[in-house]
């Protein structure tokens, strides 16, 4: 890395791109980074507005994640407890804090701030000083078809459904209606290198790709565009990649996820000895074990990244 670290504006969701936002925090200074975060999770349960992406990758962001990969660290669901007493379906769990977290949002809603500014209210709380910016303010919502349910909500898909495939659908609902922050557009248009998580390619990235003017601005923007793959080892670590890839016949490897990124990539970082087409690979360990493997991975990446 130089002496002054460059600025970097990371397009994430989901655990695998979490983790990055944390190596990347980590390696140039949480305030030399914008993490610009899928919103099509969001739902509006319990009395409260969860937002499982910008969450997630708050709580990584602020070390504050729990060993089970989402959620606050120790917490309790006495809440949840209670409400199965009373007879309530309780198929989505959320620990006592994380829902506080969620609650206070929902009341910051409601008084007029954007769910931009609610989020950083949030994390300033915390004291987590990386800018984590929801890739919109208007509702995005991501629906899944499968063979056996028509049209779910995707959290409903995930848990209700447990993510089983075969994918037959994917919408970003609103997508078209939405449009990015001016905080957004200012992340990538002030970068030095903008990085594509290992985030599912449909379901994570492609949410936020979806809203008018944020495809366009990575195609403008003068600082190298690089995706890190989620498959390693030629496998997926995590969730449902796979189905979706499959759905949208794409191979499961960095030739596939190169296709799903045409027209946006400069580079992309894997680990496997594949030719996707005309971007620069970087052939690299991608695996995140733990903090060291994080701050590896993110320091590779950028420096690839200011290299094209």
């Amino acid at each position: 890395m130089t002496q002054t670290p460059p600025r970097v504006a990371l397009l994430t969701g989901g655990t695998g791109g979490a983790k990055l936002a944390a190596g990347l925090a980590a390696t140039l200074g949480p305030e030399n980074l914008d993490a610009i975060v899928n919103t099509g999770d969001d739902i509006e349960i319990y009395g409260a507005y969860v937002s499982p992406d910008p969450d997630l990758v708050s709580f990584w962001l602020a070390n504050t994640i729990d060993e089970r990969g989402w959620g606050l660290k120790d917490d309790s669901f006495k809440v949840m407890d209670g409400l199965r007493q009373l007879g309530v379906d309780v198929w989505f769990n959320l620990g006592d804090r994380d829902l506080a977290w969620c609650m206070e949002r929902s009341r910051m809603l409601e008084e007029g701030l954007s769910p931009t500014e609610a989020l950083a209210r949030l994390n300033d709380a915390i004291h987590q000083k990386t800018r984590v910016l929801p890739a919109s303010d208007t509702p995005v919502r991501t629906f899944v078809r499968t063979p056996r349910h028509d049209w779910l909500a995707f959290q409903e898909f995930m848990i209700r459904a447990k993510a089983e495939g075969p994918v037959t659908g994917v919408e970003y609902r609103h997508a078209q209606d939405a449009h990015p922050t001016e905080q957004v557009l200012e992340a990538i248009a002030m970068a030095d290198a903008i990085v594509i998580g290992p985030s599912n390619p449909l379901v994570s990235i492609g949410p936020i790709l979806a809203i008018p003017g944020i495809r366009e601005a990575l195609q403008k923007a003068t600082a190298p565009v690089v995706a890190v793959s989620p498959i390693v080892a030629g496998a997926v670590i995590k969730g449902p990649t796979a189905a979706f890839m499959q759905y949208a016949q794409a191979p499961l490897d960095a030739t596939g996820i190169a296709q799903l990124y045409d027209g946006v990539l400069d580079g992309l970082v894997t680990d496997e000895a594949l030719d996707p087409g005309n971007i620069e690979i970087l052939k690299t360990n991608t695996r995140m074990d733990d903090a060291h493997s994080r701050h590896r991975l993110a320091s590779a990446t950028v420096e690839f990244a200011l290299e094209l």
